[in-house]
């Protein structure tokens, strides 16, 4: 089930954020090898960003996903990548990069029938895409594979700067065109085609469209079919295309953890444009774990409103739309590494298993309405 709690339980004991209606979190909850805390503030009119946090004995999976062009694909993406994963390392005898691979080929196809079958209701969706960031630690290895520019940043000891006791080690690749290198990759690419990358609107964008280069989603950016079917046509302006110019082809790296590594910083690129690497992980570093993850949310808030030249209570007073002029969506999962406390392990194995994804959307008026809707689209 994507959701398993109901809403008078603040969905698992997840909490709105004092004085912000746009703002959930939960504080801290134990995971194998540690605890971990998630924050997620709404600015879009419906929420893009989806995470989750699925922890057993035996494993940790954290997922991060940014969608677009509405929260569809984020939130299929929600329902169905996580299930995938356990399925192929239950077939394979545990995780590899190949069953993290297959588990995202999965879901791009999955959500492709989802949208051919969807096209004549609600063409709309053959837009949607989403960014897509997992992390999964299992016998002390973690894997992280990312679509997309959201990021995950590793805190850990430094070996020999004592001047830095704990240094920011960026662990995903932003698949950004912003960066020189992935627009280097994209026009190597197409080379046939001069415009495959242009600037336009003050960034970097493909087809003078999009930022990312790889996502779940987008499906009209990856099938020449969809851009002459004339449902979709009425809908959006076609993009003539020769092959895709997206790929969900996932940046896969795998690390041996070992005690200097303290904790890891998932994030939507909602956060990493109002905070560095380095400026998040001294948040965490100098804070206590509780509610760590609501912490990095605000004082990337009180950034924005700082640039805007605002106070901090107003943006908060902001309305969800309205506040898409002045920030994203922002969701943060903090994930402590304690594998070397045999300590963290058995408070776990008390708890057997557990999981935790925040609501859908944060406020509505109608919240479970509006989630049924989306839910009846998905199933």
């Amino acid at each position: 089930m994507l959701r398993s709690c109901y809403r008078p339980l603040e969905r698992c004991l997840g909490r709105r954020g004092g004085g912000d209606g746009l703002l959930w979190h939960s504080e801290l909850k134990p995971h194998a090898s540690g605890d971990y805390s998630i924050a997620v503030v709404q600015a879009n009119l419906s929420l893009e960003d989806q995470s989750q946090v699925f922890a057993s004995p035996s494993a940790t999976y954290v997922g991060v996903y940014d969608g677009h062009g509405g929260p569809e694909a984020s939130i299929f993406v929600n329902k169905h990548l996580f299930p995938f994963m356990h399925k192929f390392a239950t077939e394979q005898g545990g995780l590899s990069a190949d069953v993290i691979k297959n588990a995202f080929k999965a879901t791009e196809e999955e959500f492709y029938r989802l949208v051919k079958q969807s096209l004549p209701i609600k063409p709309q969706i053959a837009s949607a895409g989403s960014c897509c960031l997992v992390g999964a630690i299992s016998n002390d290895v973690l894997y992280v594979a990312n679509l997309g520019d959201s990021r995950v940043v590793l805190g850990r000891k430094a070996s020999e700067d004592k001047k830095k006791p704990v240094v920011a080690e960026r662990l995903s690749t932003d698949h950004n065109v912003a960066v020189e290198e992935v627009r280097k990759e994209v026009e190597a690419l197409h080379p046939d085609d001069s415009h495959i990358v242009m600037y336009t609107r003050g960034v970097w964008r493909i087809k003078g469209i999009i930022q990312v280069s790889r996502s779940i989603g987008d499906v009209y950016l990856k099938k020449p079919e969809f851009n002459r079917d004339p449902i979709f046509r009425q809908y959006r302006h076609p993009v003539p295309l020769k092959r895709p110019v997206l790929t969900a082809e996932p940046s896969i790296l795998i690390k041996k953890l070992t005690p200097q590594d303290l904790f890891l910083i998932f994030a939507s690129d909602g956060l990493w444009e109002q905070l560095s690497d380095e400026r998040a992980m001294e948040i965490v570093l100098k804070n206590p774990r509780a509610g760590i993850a609501k912490r990095l949310v605000k004082a990337a808030l009180q950034e924005v409103a700082k640039k805007r030249e605002l106070r901090y209570n107003d943006i908060r007073k902001i309305e969800k739309g309205t506040r898409r002029h002045f920030h994203d969506d922002i969701t943060v999962i903090v994930v402590y590494l304690d594998q070397q406390k045999s300590s963290c392990r058995g408070k776990f194995k008390r708890n057997a298993m557990g999981s935790t994804s925040p609501p859908v959307d944060i406020y509505s008026s109608n919240e479970d309405e509006a989630e049924a809707v989306l839910l009846h689209t998905l199933t």
